[in-house]
């Protein structure tokens, strides 16, 4: 099983790939327009994410496992704001002064639910996929306030602040801990209905529907990224410079600082487990997330530079990823 891990990584990351060129053709044919491009991002961001957000957390969170993982949604915030670091110090260096807010954003924000889920599932069942979701709720805290604050630009007054902590990705997470906490998990498992109270039939028929309308982001996130990049002119498709730097960023830069800081816990004394270290470092060495096109056209920010960003660094993740999980398990880190 060890040796197949780095092509488990390679086979998932070319499937979205697979995706995102779908979503190309479907702009170029006109089956996608700019303007229901546009309408999709809306509703992914608004209504989608959320949905997904918030039933994740009521099948992943319990108190028993809140008590042992606890420190996990920090490590999920923590990898976030590493990237924050190493956008704001190589953004001198690569992006003009009109991009400079998402470049940040993007090296901050790694794919870390839609690609490493199936990664962490095939790697190691459950474990992997618990450990993904709570590092999700620390991430996605991380992503509605200093990330979106990021591309907004705007100072942290109460009006700001107000309107970030009522973003609906930020409200469908703390709700999803809440809920969690008192719903019956039962009621997002396939059991028979039969066996579920009358009483709780139609809070079971909404979570259904929730999950399902949930289920639709990743890969609707996936075609709006390349209708996006269908709709670039073809000289918006050589790298420049603001590109390379994120290219180079996200995908080598930051995972190396997330080693580091790994390395320097564990001279601490501060020590991970195998599933929750592998799988932060998978999220740390993750392309830019494919939402994140959808944040700047939602939130203010250079769309053109986010869609670009997604396309590169995931056509160069293809053979980054599985060489650098290759590399970080054979070095013991």
């Amino acid at each position: 099983m060890s040796d197949s891990k780095w092509l488990i990584v390679l086979v998932n990351i070319a499937a979205m790939f697979a995706v995102i060129l779908i979503g190309w053709v479907a702009r170029h044919r006109n089956y996608l327009t700019a303007e229901t491009t546009s309408s999709l991002s809306r509703f992914v961001v608004d209504i989608t994410i959320p949905a997904m957000v918030l039933t994740s957390m009521l099948r992943t969170v319990d108190p028993a496992k809140l008590a042992v993982s606890w420190y996990l949604p920090l490590i999920g915030g923590g990898i976030l704001l590493a990237g924050q670091l190493v956008g704001l110090a190589t953004m001198p260096f690569f992006s003009r002064k009109d991009q400079r807010a998402t470049f940040i954003f993007l090296v901050a924000v790694a794919n870390w639910i839609y690609l490493p889920l199936p990664i962490a599932q095939q790697l190691y069942g459950d474990d992997g996929v618990r450990a993904v979701l709570l590092l999700n709720v620390g991430a996605t805290v991380v992503l509605w306030t200093v990330g979106i604050g990021t591309l907004q630009r705007g100072a942290l007054n109460l009006a700001t602040l107000r309107n970030l902590l009522m973003n609906p990705g930020l409200l469908a997470t703390a709700a999803g801990i809440l809920l969690a906490l008192f719903v019956p998990k039962y009621l997002l498992a396939d059991v028979p209905l039969a066996t579920v109270p009358a009483g709780m039939l139609a809070v079971k028929t909404l979570l259904n529907a929730l999950t399902l309308v949930g289920s639709l982001t990743i890969p609707l996130s996936l075609v709006v990224t390349g209708a996006q990049l269908g709709g670039l002119d073809i000289s918006d498709h050589r790298p420049s410079r603001t590109l390379t730097g994120v290219i180079l960023s996200r995908l080598f830069i930051a995972p190396a600082a997330m080693v580091a800081i790994t390395c320097g816990l564990r001279l601490l004394g501060i020590h991970f487990d195998e599933v929750t270290r592998m799988v932060a470092y998978i999220i740390a060495c993750m392309p830019v997330a494919v939402s994140c096109s959808m944040f700047t056209e939602r939130f203010g920010g250079d769309t053109s530079l986010a869609a670009r960003s997604i396309f590169y660094t995931t056509l160069v993740s293809i053979l980054s990823v599985p060489a650098l999980f290759y590399l970080i398990q054979r070095l013991g880190l």
